[in-house]
């Protein structure tokens, strides 16, 4: 998979972000043929030469030094999600596929173990295509219709996008469907070789509008931690913080973590799932007619 497409779609959404008046530049009135700064201006702004960024911008970043991504990230004010996207690009670039990263596709025991010994929290390991690939038994109960579908494994994408049940699990889902694509772009930036991502990437795009709107935006998102909120068919609301942690063992996995506030209602909620979930053997499989979801 070529990544030039990427990188120069990457680059002109980023320019067409800058005003000129935001990046500190004089503005002489008239009508402007680009919502944003021109090539040139950019070129300017980084120190290279109008034909060198425009070379950059075409998608060709071979060979690119370092200090010239530098003073890229700078010219276009990216934050540090979208410099390390960048970053990705250019290796991606300068990287044949025999070389690729090999993504982890098994979980240790270790890792097991360590899921099953956080009772009171829900846990999971995910890759970057968002395949949940281990879960504890909280976990599955708190992604309840996702693990009621029957493909293996669960994929936090394909449910966000395709199943009808998504928008009650995520109140926010604008938010949620916003993060989901950043994060599969900033995949993609790091690994363009990786065959079952771009495969799911393209099925997203054809059978979802919404998945395909978002992935033209080339928004990219480090989601290291923060607060989720779910509307769950047996507890009710959920705002819950997080922490996404990725594992230095296992390159391409990262394992996520949700706690309440102590004393606050979402504490008492949560208390109550792990009672739920503690009493159904395997809370998956649990009468989706109990609950007010719909099949998806």
């Amino acid at each position: 998979m070529d990544n030039r497409a990427d990188i120069r779609e990457f680059l002109a959404t980023r320019r067409a972000k800058i005003t000129p008046e935001r990046a500190g530049l004089p503005d002489f009135g008239g009508s402007r043929r680009v919502p944003g700064l021109r090539r040139a201006e950019v070129a300017m702004l980084a120190g290279v030469s109008p034909d060198y960024y425009t070379r950059l911008e075409r998608g060709n970043l071979s060979g690119v030094s370092d200090s010239v991504l530098d003073a890229l990230c700078r010219a276009l004010q990216l934050d540090e999600a979208e410099r390390s996207h960048l970053y990705d690009l250019a290796r991606a670039a300068n990287t044949t596929p025999r070389v690729r990263r090999r993504p982890t596709k098994q979980v240790r025991p270790a890792t097991l173990h360590l899921l099953e010994a956080m009772t009171d929290a829900p846990a999971f390991v995910r890759n970057g295509r968002l395949d949940i690939v281990a879960a504890n038994h909280l976990a599955e109960a708190l992604y309840l219709p996702a693990f009621q579908r029957t493909v293996r494994p669960v994929n936090l994408a394909r449910f966000c996008f395709l199943d009808t049940r998504a928008p009650q699990l995520y109140p926010n889902w604008e938010a949620a469907a916003d993060t989901t694509v950043a994060l599969l772009r900033t995949e993609a930036g790091r690994d363009p070789y990786d065959k079952d991502l771009s495969n799911l990437i393209g099925e997203l795009a054809t059978r979802s509008d919404e998945f395909r709107t978002r992935w033209g935006a080339h928004n990219v998102r480090l989601h290291h931690t923060g607060v989720k909120t779910f509307r769950h068919p047996v507890v009710g609301l959920l705002d819950l913080n997080f922490e996404a942690m990725p594992m230095p063992a296992d390159p391409g996995l990262t394992l996520t973590a949700y706690s309440a506030e102590p004393g606050t209602p979402t504490a008492d909620a949560l208390r109550l799932l792990s009672s739920w979930a503690a009493s159904s053997n395997d809370p998956a499989s649990a009468d989706p007619a109990r609950h007010e979801w719909g099949t998806g």
